[in-house]
């Protein structure tokens, strides 16, 4: 189901931070109050997509925090591995570099949690557990405000790598609407014109049609 409009699940988790510190219970809910948070999920670490979306987020990451905007990152995989990845240079397929969080969702429940869990679980006929999946992340994509409340959510299959350059769009337009008060329409992007927003006279219409 869609997580817009709804408060972002909560977790507490192990994560890698600024290239290899751990952090024992990292949760989102420290930037209530303080920051929007851009939470995006990958498969696995040490494949072939996911080091460009995690070194691309790093790249823009001057453009995210100049939007007050956390940046976090999150895959099933251990903070073990977390870190033995962020260690390899990007040249050798590595993600040496990021220094943003990572957090390990080694129990799968936020990717379940966030609905971007690829497979499920299920009892076979003989009474045991089994996983119907690869049990990974999908690449899902959230922009959370400063309320907690997810207002945007994107969920791509595992070969298709997203465009950070639309993430720091839809923060913006988000940002927009609430420095403003005005909506943004197709293909807004900062400076250019946006609309007031006729919600009421739009409920009015429909509640008669």
């Amino acid at each position: 189901m869609p997580l817009v409009g709804k408060k972002a699940p909560s977790f507490s988790a192990q994560a890698v931070v600024n290239g290899g510190e751990f952090v024992e219970n990292f949760s989102l809910d420290q930037y209530i109050g303080k920051k929007h948070v851009i939470f995006f999920f990958y498969p696995k670490d040490f494949t072939f997509v996911c080091p460009t979306e995690l070194h691309a987020f790093q790249d823009q990451i001057a453009e995210f925090e100049k939007r007050n905007v956390a940046v976090v990152a999150c895959s099933t995989d251990t903070e073990q591995s977390h870190w033995g990845w962020l260690q390899v240079p990007k040249a050798q397929g590595g993600i040496q570099g990021v220094k943003y969080p990572i957090v390990a969702d080694t129990t799968k429940t936020i990717s379940m949690d966030f609905d971007v869990l690829f497979g499920e679980y299920d009892v076979n006929d003989d009474g045991a557990l089994v996983a119907n999946g690869p049990m990974i992340a999908f690449r899902g994509l959230y922009l959370i405000d400063k309320k907690g409340i997810v207002r945007h959510q994107l969920i791509n299959d595992l070969p298709l790598g997203r465009n950070v350059d639309e993430a720091i769009r839809i923060v913006d337009a988000l940002q927009f609407n609430e420095e403003n008060g005005e909506v943004c329409p197709a293909n807004w992007s900062k400076g250019k014109d946006a609309m007031k927003d006729n919600h009421a006279d739009t409920a009015k219409y429909l509640a008669k049609h």
